[in-house]
């Protein structure tokens, strides 16, 4: 042994070290062969990958909706082409997109790797995957749903590996071809053929460039990309697939632009499916929330939907449908409605128990496979009774009440773009004087745009995110219009949105699946009810007293009267609140309607946004929401809205809003919320006397006999004019009137804002005046305008106006008014401008 450890220290001192690292090496690339070749799967089990998964998904009774068959023969959604098959511009644009390289590389793209390995360690993860296509099939079919999920260097490696072995076993072609028949294209295709049939309804030879441009960028991500969903999303996608081709040359760019723009007709091939709208969107949520189990494991999902609901929602729909398209009278015109969706949820639980996208899947002609329940519409008066519940706020310093005082008359209004904006009712129509209760109920524009205008555009957005319309948040061009549908909504949202006033003023979210078990039986998902409006783990945005209110107002018959008479659709025969909206063009209506444990929201139109013809939301949409509620409540007992503590009752005076006096002859009861009761009488009814001979406003000297007390209407300043339009009489001249404007603050009434006025050649400059008027609060005893900063005119008495020849000009005009205290107030200045008259140059 002494002569051994001798030998060995007389060795070169090279040699001595170079064993133990030889020993070391070869023991670390031992380790490093076990750490990517253990376990790894022979090419040869590749076919056995290409069993699809068995997936079920049931209703809530547990009633198959849809099952995913792995046997292609019985399925449909997975057939098998060949390479040959394939139109070239699908396999152009899936090269160019997902490997430009495939061709030239042996199963990896090295210079894909180095830049996924350089944005990795920026990122500082595994981000990017520079995989090729050679490596996508490879995880696909080799690897199992863990080590597919997994995101680590490892696996990226064994992919690798497995990605050249496979590329030594087959050629380009066949893995190419592995790639079309076995990527998953979303809505439960898999590969090109049942793409093709699931979102076009045809074969896959048949595709277009546009149609294959489309699909091939729908393989990284199926469900961000849905076109049946997020159309928007899934044409930026393909924009992207049409520039990646013309970079590689395989097309132009007259050829992609003109594939950019192409139509597309969505419809999907007919297969075995119930409720197929709504088992799509729980196909996109296990997509995200189990992606390779779903794709290659298979699942057991139970999900919210009552299958004979939805049969009764898709029979009404279409009854409604025809009925519109078809009058019975000869006297009427077809209604061009070709489309409608409805859902109904739980304002409790949140959960969705019937979701019709469209009243036929597989009609091509409407985009019947688009579900309009998802799709983004503008929804008309439809968000009205989010903007009363935000201006009723009892924190508010002002709280509106469901008796406080709306002007009802044309009244303009400034954008935030500096733009004079003048709404106007249904059929332009004006009421005049009306409460919230009638203006909501009823649904009048231009009270709806006042309240707005008072609370300010935020208080009504952030009440409307709150309670689920993200879409509005994310619109910053939103403006006072918005509360009459500015904005763009999904129904599905709409109707969640609208559980906060069944449910007492709590937030929920749409829910599809109650349960979901993986094909051992083990539960991955069990649906938790939310806690209960109110406790712990809820979210309230409106005070229950604010929430029971509405629900009061949107189904008091008789306060809807005006608008759509009595026994409308909107009744059905029990307690139900309802409200409708229409859209400019009749492009759009819906209503959405609530008992205190069922929630409807309907929309109809046209997919393709083509206008109806005289469709509102009341004749159109309104009645399939009333047969579907009668049918779904059948049997069910009534309920009533649970009336919250902190609420007391008041006699008001009809016509003012103010606690009723002898004088007013139409009086009733209203609610308000404890502390904003109105404090004051009645002001609009006031007694004067009259002499009866003359009929004019009783003297000193008139006798005793000849004086008559007669009661007059008032009405503020800004409605005087209408009401003398609708026949009310004035009190007499020179009667001391009580003012009756609501208005705490001077402000110009004529003209409006930002109007240009033209001087005509054809008229005498003295004939061309306009009126200047202005509201004045109670008090004012001078009014004094100001045109461009210097005085212009006086007016002593009620209604303060002046008539103003115009004077070429942009001009600013405002009023001062002086009060019994000889204190003043400004208005806000008013712009407007006058131009002068156009010469014709070729007169003469």
């Amino acid at each position: 042994m002494h002569r051994l450890l001798t030998g060995y220290r007389r060795q070169p001192r090279w040699k001595r070290i170079l064993l133990p690292v030889a020993i070391i090496a070869l023991i670390g690339l031992g380790g490093l062969y076990l750490w990517l070749f253990s376990d790894l799967p022979p090419i040869d089990q590749l076919h056995a990958g290409l069993a699809l998964p068995s997936t079920r998904i049931y209703d809530r009774q547990g009633r198959l909706l849809y099952e995913i068959i792995a046997d292609s023969q019985d399925g449909g959604l997975n057939t098998a082409i060949s390479l040959e098959a394939i139109p070239r511009r699908c396999i152009d644009a899936v090269i160019a997109t997902e490997d430009a390289n495939f061709y030239s590389h042996p199963g990896v793209d090295l210079a894909g790797v180095a830049r996924a390995l350089w944005i990795n360690l920026q990122g500082g993860e595994v981000i990017a995957g520079g995989s090729t296509i050679t490596q996508q099939v490879a995880r696909m079919l080799l690897l199992d749903p863990q080590q597919r999920a997994e995101r680590s260097l490892r696996r990226k490696l064994r992919e690798m590996i497995l990605a050249v072995q496979l590329q030594n076993a087959y050629s380009k072609d066949e893995v190419l071809a592995l790639y079309f028949n076995q990527s998953y294209f979303g809505n439960l295709a898999y590969g090109i053929e049942a793409a093709a049939g699931a979102y076009f309804g045809k074969s896959a030879p048949e595709l277009s460039l546009a149609e294959c441009s489309l699909l091939a960028g729908l393989v990284q991500a199926p469900a961000l990309y849905d076109p049946l969903t997020n159309l928007e999303a899934a044409k930026a996608r393909q924009a992207v697939v049409l520039n990646l081709m013309v970079g590689m040359g395989t097309l132009t760019a007259e050829e992609a632009d003109s594939a950019a723009r192409e139509m597309l007709q969505f419809a999907a091939a007919p297969f075995p499916i119930e409720a197929p709208h709504f088992v799509m969107a729980v196909i996109r949520q296990l997509e995200r929330d189990f992606p390779d189990r779903l794709i290659r494991d298979g699942l057991e999902v139970t999900t919210t939907v009552d299958l004979d609901w939805t049969r009764q929602a898709q029979e009404i729909v279409a009854r409604q449908l025809n009925a519109l398209n078809h009058p019975a009278s000869a006297a009427e015109v077809p209604a061009n409605a070709n489309n409608a969706a409805l859902v109904a949820l739980d304002p409790h639980t949140g959960q969705v128990l019937t979701m019709l996208g469209s009243p036929d899947y597989f009609d091509e002609s409407i985009d019947g496979a688009v579900n309009a329940a998802l799709a983004l519409r503008q929804p008309g008066s439809a968000l009205k009774p989010f903007t009363y519940a935000a201006a009723m706020n009892p924190e508010r310093d002002q709280p509106y009440t469901a008796a406080t005082l709306l002007l009802d008359i044309e009244t303009p209004f400034i954008t935030r773009r500096l733009e004079s904006y003048t709404p106007a009712n249904y059929a332009q129509v004006e009421n005049g004087p009306v409460l919230v209760r009638e203006a909501l109920a009823s649904s009048f524009n231009i009270p709806a745009v006042l309240t707005l205008n008072d609370i300010g555009i935020s208080s009504l957005i952030d009440l409307a995110v709150d309670a689920g319309l993200a879409t509005l948040g994310r619109n910053t061009e939103l403006d006072l219009s918005v509360t009459l549908g500015g904005g763009e909504v999904r129904l599905l949202d709409l109707a969640a949105a609208y559980s906060i006033f069944p449910n007492g003023g709590c937030r929920v979210d749409p829910v599809l699946i109650l349960r979901v078990i993986d094909r051992a039986g083990a539960a991955l998902y069990d649906w938790t009810p939310p806690a209960a409006c109110g406790e712990i783990g809820s979210t309230r945005l409106i005070d229950p007293r604010v929430a029971w209110l509405i629900s009061d107002i949107l189904s008091d018959d008789t306060a809807r009267v005006r608008s759509f008479g009595r026994n409308s659709a909107l009744a059905i025969g029990r307690t139900a609140a309802a409200k409708t909206g229409t859209t400019t063009d009749f492009r759009d209506n819906w209503v959405v309607g609530y008992t205190p444990n069922l929630v409807v929201g309907v929309w109809v139109g046209n997919a393709d946004n083509t206008p109806m013809v005289d469709v509102t939301g009341v004749t159109g949409a309104a009645p399939i929401w009333n047969a579907f509620m009668r049918g779904a409540l059948l049997g069910q007992p009534e309920l009533r809205f649970e009336q919250p503590e902190g609420l007391t009752r008041r006699e008001i005076c009809a016509l003012s809003g103010r606690l009723a006096t002898p004088q007013c002859p139409r009086r009733r009861l209203e609610w308000f919320i404890e502390g904003t009761e109105p404090q004051e009488s009645d002001d609009f009814y006031q007694v004067f006397q009259i002499d009866r001979e003359t009929g004019l406003l009783a003297q000193e000297s008139t006798p005793e006999d000849r004086r008559e007390a007669q009661v007059f209407v008032v009405l503020p300043q800004e409605a005087r004019d209408w009401g003398i339009r609708n026949g009310l009489t004035p009190p007499p001249q020179g009667a001391a009137v009580t003012p009756t404007d609501r208005t705490d603050a001077v402000r110009l009434l004529e003209p409006d804002p930002y109007t240009v006025f033209e001087i005509s050649p054809l008229l005498p400059q003295s004939a061309q005046r306009i009126r200047l008027t202005v509201a004045a609060p109670p008090g004012v005893t001078q009014v004094v305008y100001l045109l461009d900063g210097a005085v212009l005119a006086m007016a002593d008495a009620a209604p303060w106006e002046f008539w103003w020849t115009l004077e070429t000009g942009d001009h600013s005009l405002q009023a001062r008014a002086t009060f019994s205290d000889s204190t003043t107030q400004e208005s806000e200045p008013l712009p407007f401008s006058v131009m002068p008259p156009q010469v014709d140059i070729n007169a003469g």
